[in-house]
């Protein structure tokens, strides 16, 4: 993995953890999710405009991506219902990695080496330590979230092989965020049967806050995704659970166990597998 893939993936970990806490912690998570989704379309218009248009190839893996994307952000909310940030966020994430290797592997060709198996085996294993077990988990949360990962899995992959067809990584991840933050009001619009309001008071600019770091973080990964491979990308964006563990224990108040903290230690050493690899 080259320094300037593992730069983009460091930053987008560091982006991802800071918009979900910001997710968890809104009284709404519904009505914050579709308040990001306006956001980044908002910002993703005149970028789309500015720059080529993603290559006709591409164009499946958008139509497929927009629906995963709307589908993990419904299941995200449904977990953070149920669970709080500490454990929903890593087993989201955790049974992510494994699935992309698996899905690259078959849908890509991608080989890996045995040490960036290593590395993704090691932080899988710290992020799933990182979730649990905990006292009063709800098998709802639970159940939610490892749906959620199966979105993440499938999403990833997508966005990996669209973006290579594409023929310009930014012009994939902007018409991708275009067509997000058109459906998801949609889908708001139907469950609610209104359209989301508020969207100028405090909670309505954090939300709005959250989504354009959401916006960066994911164009960061969309551009290592297409640069380098999508399993160790994949497992070491999950290096995000260690930035999350740090804003539950500092911002949310939730307790960092010295298990929690040698997982962390697993999932720096997996990083730094990957890092070291080719």
């Amino acid at each position: 993995m080259t320094p300037a893939v593992l730069a983009l993936v460091l930053g987008a970990a560091a982006l991802h953890a800071t918009w979900n806490a910001l997710l968890r912690s809104g009284a709404d998570r519904l009505w914050s999710v579709t308040v990001m989704s306006l956001a980044t379309s908002l910002v993703s218009l005149p970028i789309a405009l500015l720059l080529p248009m993603a290559a006709p190839a591409s164009w499946p893996y958008l139509g497929l991506a927009t629906g995963l994307h709307t589908g993990y952000s419904l299941f995200l909310v449904t977990a953070y219902r149920h669970g709080d940030f500490g454990q929903v966020y890593p087993i989201a994430r955790g049974s992510a990695p494994l699935l992309v290797t698996l899905g690259a592997a078959i849908l890509a060709g991608e080989e890996l080496s045995a040490q960036s198996l290593l590395g993704i085996a090691l932080i899988s294993f710290g992020v799933f330590a990182l979730a649990g077990p905990r006292k009063g988990a709800k098998p709802a949360a639970i159940a939610s979230a490892l749906l959620t990962g199966l979105f993440i899995a499938s999403y990833t992959v997508t966005d990996g092989i669209g973006s290579r067809l594409a023929g310009n990584p930014l012009a994939y991840s902007s018409s991708l965020f275009l067509t997000y933050g058109i459906v998801m009001p949609l889908v708001f619009l139907i469950r609610r049967r209104a359209p989301p309001r508020g969207l100028r008071s405090r909670e309505g600019l954090k939300a709005a806050g959250g989504g354009l770091v959401s916006l960066v973080a994911y164009a960061l990964v969309i551009s290592a995704v297409a640069l380098g491979p999508m399993g160790p990308v994949s497992a070491l964006r999950e290096t995000s659970v260690v930035f999350a563990a740090l804003i539950a224990r500092l911002f949310l108040r939730e307790a960092l166990s010295p298990r929690r903290a040698l997982a962390a230690l697993a999932i720096c050493i997996g990083a730094g597998c990957l890092g070291l690899s080719d």
